[in-house]
């Protein structure tokens, strides 16, 4: 994937993911380093289980994407003590 196509998927699934962790997103930056993230991470879990991880600008890869985003915000609120997890 292009530079391009994995900030676009960054900040898609970040948005998501921080839309369901804490019901506000987290800023366009940050939604943008927690999707790619979330990615990265995502990508890592499902091979872990034997599952395709981000294979392109697809649907498959967004939700693996929002998975490893959600996986990363439950990480970090975990670590921090921030809030509560409303999901």
């Amino acid at each position: 994937m292009s530079i391009l196509a994995w900030i676009v998927l960054g900040l898609v699934s970040g948005f998501i993911a921080s839309k369901i962790v804490n019901k506000t997103g987290e800023g366009t930056v940050i939604d943008i380093v927690l999707g790619v993230v979330g990615a990265v991470v995502g990508g890592f879990l499902f091979n872990l289980i034997g599952a395709a991880g981000v294979t392109g600008f697809n649907v498959w890869s967004a939700f693996v994407a929002v998975i490893g985003a959600i996986v990363v915000l439950a990480v970090k609120h975990a670590i921090t003590g921030r809030g509560r997890l409303n999901a």
